[in-house]
């Protein structure tokens, strides 16, 4: 069986049988949840609760128990739109760009960064759905004839969000779906289960494995990482387009597309990182999700990471170089003014904390990467805070200045959106593979079938 993908020998350890393989991968599949499961899910499913009640509270009483004000439209909830779209980024990047480039270490990864590319997506649509205040009417968004003959607003960059991420969402879910195909076909020619052979035969599509399903399945896989690609350049320069557009002083500048895309692949390099920190720990995937696979993820958080702190440098610059009174003021508010305290927490998560990635040392210790990555996604988040806010509390009219206190509400849906982000990692966990199992047997030259090492043990 030859295919086009490339790995690092040191992937899997000694010389191991494709049975060995298909155990390993295989193993959270046949076996029921154990206790530390049960309690992060429990956890988990604790926060998305959460976010429920809040979604309560917002659909019966209105958007009016958020903390937006006038001037501040937009507060917590364009703020986590944008957060989780950025987290979204990595999974295609290291499945499509990298695959594109035929880079040996993303193979071992890629399966659970494309899941977490889903999951992530579908959290950033709930906020911009709930923000309209009329969410069952959200299907006026679609650009079709309805009841009253209304047509959406082409020239919106609000709308062009709609287009933009939900084909993110279904070119990423194909291409996601595509490279678990090989993988249902193994699991249902292995299951004793009843149940999961028959939902494995549906789901692998009738995969034999043979010469003609692996040709088709290799350019039909080429071809989506092409489409996929220019995707993960567009969607958060789209999403950039919500601010750049617009004549609101910090947010008018052509600097944002390049600045946004970087700081979403920054962002969500840092959240698969840590995630996958947790998933060799805890399913014994040190040989698949190696230290080396880490540390080169840690130079991509570095260098996205430098681009992040040289766009904010840049900001400044802009400002004053313009000669435009407005601008220079919101940028020195943004760090002497009201919200100071975000954007120096923003600057030290983002720019600061990354530099000591420089350090082999510590660019290789688990310890510490998991902190950074922790810092870097709270950094993120705040940067959107930043953007968001700032220049919403201090417009044009200093008559209209107010500031922007979140609420209870606020605070619940955004717990909420983090729980159902990792409830749905956890059950993805237990259900589907999270590393590519066809990927890994089919590269690894050390992988020989089980029945062919027999033979030659036999013959000596």
């Amino acid at each position: 069986m030859q295919t086009d993908y490339t790995v690092e020998t040191s992937v899997v350890e000694g010389n191991p049988s494709f049975k060995q393989i298909d155990e390993l991968i295989g193993a959270p599949l046949e076996t029921l949840p154990n206790r530390n499961f049960l309690i992060a899910i429990s956890i988990t499913a604790s926060m998305l609760l959460t976010g429920a009640i809040a979604l309560g509270f917002s659909l019966y009483y209105g958007i009016g128990m958020w903390g937006n004000n006038n001037p501040v439209g937009w507060g917590f909830d364009i703020v986590n739109f944008v957060f989780w779209v950025g987290i979204g980024h990595a999974g295609t990047l290291i499945s499509a760009i990298l695959f594109l480039f035929r880079q040996k270490w993303r193979t071992g990864i890629a399966r659970f960064a494309e899941g977490m590319t889903i999951f992530a997506v579908m959290t950033a649509g709930l906020f911009p759905a709930l923000h309209t205040g009329r969410p069952w009417l959200d299907h006026y968004l679609i650009p079709h004839p309805n009841d009253h003959s209304l047509w959406v607003n082409f020239t919106s960059p609000l709308l062009w969000d709609v287009f933009a991420v939900s084909t993110y969402f279904i070119v990423s879910a194909i291409f996601w779906y595509v490279g678990l195909i090989p993988d249902f076909a193994n699991l249902r020619d292995r299951t004793k289960n009843k149940i999961k052979k028959i939902v494995y035969t549906i789901t692998s599509f009738g995969w034999r494995g043979s010469n003609r399903h692996w040709q088709n399945y290799e350019m039909v896989y080429l071809i989506l990482a092409g489409f996929a690609t220019p995707l993960v350049l567009s969607v958060h320069t789209i999403v950039s387009f919500d601010f750049a557009v617009s004549i609101i002083p910090g947010w008018h500048t052509t600097i944002f597309p390049p600045y946004f895309v970087a700081g979403a692949v920054f962002s969500g390099f840092a959240m698969v990182q840590n995630c996958l920190i947790l998933l060799r720990k805890v399913f014994h995937y040190e040989h698949i999700i190696t230290l080396d696979t880490l540390e080169k993820m840690n130079k991509i958080i570095i260098v996205t990471g430098s681009m992040v702190g040289y766009a904010y440098a840049m900001e400044f610059f802009i400002a004053w170089y313009s000669g435009n009174s407005a601008e220079a003021f919101t940028f020195v508010n943004r760090a002497f003014g009201d919200y100071a305290w975000a954007y120096w927490i923003m600057v030290s998560c983002n720019v600061i904390f990354p530099q000591l990635f420089w350090i082999k040392k510590l660019r290789r210790s688990i310890p510490v990467m998991l902190v950074i990555g922790i810092l870097v996604n709270v950094g993120m988040w705040f940067e959107r805070f930043v953007i968001t806010v700032t220049s919403l509390s201090r417009d044009f009219l200093p008559s209209s200045w107010a500031y922007y206190k979140p609420t209870l509400v606020d605070g619940g849906l955004l717990i909420g959106s983090f729980g159902l982000f990792f409830t749905l990692l956890l059950i993805f966990t237990k259900t589907m593979p999270v590393v590519s199992i066809a990927e890994i047997k089919a590269v690894l030259p050390g992988a020989q079938p089980t029945h062919h090492k027999a033979e030659s043990n036999n013959g000596k």
